[in-house]
């Protein structure tokens, strides 16, 4: 786990320096972001992928399996929530370190809920299937780092900046506000079941999703207003 983060840290370090002039040029704290933006998409890109496979190519979550869906796990399943609670200790703890330099007090209180959790639908094995589901939103992590990038490299005036800008915000629109609307109807319907978890998990399942719905709609808010003056700049 702390091999593979730490591996996609250092091959986006060597991997800029090597084909990316301006790399050299960053100051020291853009280097480590930049690195660290690196790290973030390779778990970005794991836990999504592991998450649509789980939800839509296994029977793990399906309905035509007996039994409540808030109880169910697998060592696959269980395994890859190590890997997402590694990659949150060790961002949450840069986030730290570096303070406010990676992000503000939203980035702690996002990776916080998060990392509380995914710890506990790993230890316990309640709830997973709505984690899953929540981690699906990462699928748009990739695209606001690579947009960071590109502003960073100094191509924001770009035709790849301003395609990643309609790209993130579709997928932020579809993973982030859809996606969780769809949760909390899931919520609804298997309400029934949620009440049989620990007191704990069940008040997880209602809070975290919630909170990280109103952080996802103020982020949308921006994103929205980051495209359309992209647009209106645009010749």
């Amino acid at each position: 786990m702390a091999c593979f983060l730490l591996q996609a840290y250092d091959f986006t370090r060597i991997l800029s320096s090597f084909y990316f002039k301006g790399y050299t040029l960053l100051t020291k704290i853009q280097r480590i972001e930049w690195n660290n933006r690196g790290m973030s998409s390779a778990h970005a890109i794991f836990i999504t992928a592991v998450s649509l496979y789980l939800v839509m190519s296994t029977d793990l979550f399906s309905d035509r399996v007996k039994g409540p869906i808030t109880f169910r796990y697998s060592i696959i399943s269980t395994s890859a929530l190590g890997v997402s609670v590694g990659y949150f200790i060790t961002d949450l703890a840069m986030i730290f370190w570096l303070y406010p330099s990676l992000g503000g007090m939203e980035y702690v209180l996002h990776h916080t809920v998060s990392l509380v959790a995914i710890a506990y639908t790993m230890l316990s094995g309640e709830g997973q299937f709505y984690t899953y589901m929540v981690l699906i939103s990462e699928t748009t992590t990739p695209e606001i780092n690579l947009r960071w990038f590109l502003d960073t490299a100094g191509l924001k005036k770009s035709s790849a900046y301003l395609v990643n800008g309609i790209l993130m915000f579709v997928a932020w629109l579809v993973a982030r506000i859809f996606l969780f609307m769809y949760v909390f109807y899931h919520i609804y319907l298997h309400y029934g079941q949620i009440m049989q978890m620990h007191a704990f998990g069940y008040y997880l399942t209602f809070v975290v999703p919630s909170v990280l719905f109103v952080m996802n709609t103020m982020w949308f808010m921006k994103i929205l207003k980051g495209v359309m003056k992209t647009l209106a700049k645009w010749p």
